[in-house]
């Protein structure tokens, strides 16, 4: 996944700031206003997330791998899942 170059989190920032003038200051308001986000939103906001931490120096978990096996299984599973579906509806 690419992120986002900061201006365009910082374009994020400046046009929700400009629909909510109060300040947020507790964990409770930052979350009821991610909350309104559109999903496209909430991605550039985890996006601009996770840059400040790596540039904060925290240590953000590393990407998790699978194996085709396992990717293989969960598709079958899905696959398998959905025709139960389609039998009994």
């Amino acid at each position: 996944m690419r992120v986002p170059p900061a201006r365009g989190a910082a374009s994020l920032a400046s046009s929700r700031a400009a629909a909510y003038h109060e300040r947020m200051s507790t964990l409770a308001e930052i979350e009821k206003a991610a909350d309104a986000l559109s999903p496209e939103e909430k991605e550039r906001l985890i996006l601009f997330l996770a840059t400040r931490l790596r540039s904060e120096g925290v240590r953000t978990p590393a990407p998790r791998t699978f194996t085709r096996a396992q990717l293989d299984a969960w598709i079958a599973e899905d696959e398998a899942d959905l025709r139960t579906l389609k039998r009994e509806g």
